[in-house]
């Protein structure tokens, strides 16, 4: 046999300690979640928001005070508009849930035929003949040093409803929105022409915390006489309400033998509600109302009183849409894009 030589045996030696060693040190970690080599850093997760399949789409607004078009992305619109239609200190799911009123309304809009004498190219106004617009510069004017805060609070409300709207029977629902009931919301057959089965009259305590839910106007009888085309009865007598709506609001009233809807007393007048009471005091109506705006679809200071209880914006539309759904507009808008 052989013999060994003693380098030859120490080579031996010294190259299976080098070859053993690190194995024994990697083994104990072999079992941790973590995959990446010992000499490598491993990098942090990346946070990324959702890819959205909505397709690109831009709104041109009409600027009415500039006379000029304004063409915006999809996301810059509805931040601009639930900017201007809901205060930004109201609670977050308030505020995701007008986003989403707000999408489902220039959905439904953009997919009509439009037949509208805006100017130039532009799609819908900036005011409340379609949806309130505000760019934001006209926001850092308005917020001044709450600006940061306030479009970081509503651009994340647009963002979580990113993709959402409104449908009924798969339809954009028109998704009318106001803001402060008088308790109950109203039908809207009670104030337009047609009976849409998701614009029911529900309850909405919330209200009564709402700094717009009282009201009162004072006018001189012969005002109150020339706006409504009627004359008063001699003595303190108006007129009687002959008819309420399911909302509790005035349907009707007969001023001396004169029958006036309700719906027209609060335009021509120009009361915030037509929950009013009456009284004449002298040469003076004195008009008390309850509630401000027409009354049909979403309460805003309903929906942030429900958002203070802990309601989602789930919650929030389901009380006040009855039986729609919450469905994606990628189908929708790309018809959008097919008829330009």
């Amino acid at each position: 046999m052989t013999k060994i030589k003693p380098f030859i045996l120490l080579a031996s030696i010294l190259f299976a300690v080098t070859i053993i060693v690190p194995s024994l040190l990697v083994i104990p970690f072999s079992n941790n979640e973590e995959t990446g080599k010992l000499d490598e850093k491993l990098e942090e997760p990346v946070e990324t928001e959702p890819a959205s399949s909505e397709p690109a789409i831009e709104v041109a607004v009409f600027r009415t005070a500039t006379k000029q078009v304004e063409n915006l992305t999809m996301e810059d619109y509805l931040v601009g508009v639930v900017s201007a239609e809901m205060p930004a200190d109201f609670e977050e799911e308030a505020l995701k849930a007008q986003a989403l009123t707000a999408r489902t309304y220039i959905v439904q809009h953009l997919m009509k035929d439009q037949d509208l004498n805006i100017p130039g190219d532009a799609q819908v106004y900036d005011t409340v003949d379609h949806q309130v617009y505000k760019n934001k510069e006209e926001l850092k004017k308005r917020w001044k040093e709450d600006y940061d805060y306030n479009i970081k609070k509503v651009t994340d409300a647009v963002r979580a409803t990113a993709g959402q709207i409104l449908t009924y029977e798969g339809n954009p629902i028109q998704a009318q929105f106001f803001s402060t009931s008088n308790g109950y919301t109203e039908n809207s057959e009670s104030v337009w022409t047609n009976a849409i089965p998701y614009l029911k009259s529900v309850e909405s305590p919330w209200d009564q915390e709402s700094p717009e839910f009282t009201d009162q106007m004072v006018m001189t009888v012969a005002d109150f006489e020339a706006k409504l085309g009627v004359q008063l009865p001699e003595g303190s007598a108006i007129g009687s309400v002959t008819e309420f709506t399911a909302g509790k609001r005035v349907a009707k009233v007969n001023i001396n033998g004169k029958e006036i809807k309700g719906v027209d007393i609060r335009e021509k007048l120009g009361l915030r509600s037509t929950d009013f009471r009456w009284e004449r005091k002298g040469d003076n109506v004195v008009i008390q109302t309850k509630g401000y705006g027409h009354g049909v679809g979403m309460s805003q200071y309903g929906a942030n009183g429900m958002a203070a209880e802990g309601k989602t914006y789930k919650d929030i539309v389901n009380h006040y849409y009855k039986g729609v759904e919450i469905s994606t507009s990628d189908t929708m808008l790309a018809k959008v894009t097919a008829k330009k």
